[in-house]
């Protein structure tokens, strides 16, 4: 099926923060991004929308797809939609959090350069939006 419409459309994507509590720390998962906009610096994982597919779908495709990781219970936070959040076009993003085992091990895959486990008070340089998504999700003790 052909879209074709007379107006710009926004893309949509499905980004994700899988974090794990060992010993009471909290840490995220993100990856080093192997492209740009924003190649090498850290993002939360996640990815563009398919068509024939709902949010729950995507994110757990761009989660396997970015860090081999599966199976994970994702629950959805928040929508971001602030203007120029992406150079590339307009973007609106769902995020999701997920809990992870303390013993899982993220391989990077598709996008990734790397996998890395960050506490969130000590974030690196973030792509996008990305640490203010993080902050926000620490302020509301998303990540229990």
């Amino acid at each position: 099926m052909a879209y074709t419409y007379p107006y710009p459309r926004p893309a949509v994507t499905a980004d994700a923060i899988i974090y794990k509590k060992n010993s009471g720390i909290i840490e995220v998962l993100l990856i080093k991004r192997a492209h740009p906009p924003f190649q090498d610096c850290w993002a939360l994982p996640g990815g563009f929308l398919d068509m024939a597919e709902t949010l729950e779908e995507c994110v757990a495709r761009e989660i396997e797809e970015e860090t081999g990781l599966i199976g994970l219970r994702f629950e959805q936070f928040e929508a971001f939609s602030a203007l120029g959040r992406d150079p590339r076009h307009r973007t609106i993003t769902i995020v999701f959090v997920a809990k992870a085992d303390t013993a899982c091990i993220p391989q990077p895959g598709s996008d990734a350069k790397e996998t890395a486990w960050f506490d969130p008070s000590n974030l690196p340089p973030m792509a996008f939006d990305h640490e203010l998504v993080i902050k926000k999700a620490v302020s509301r003790a998303f990540l229990e």
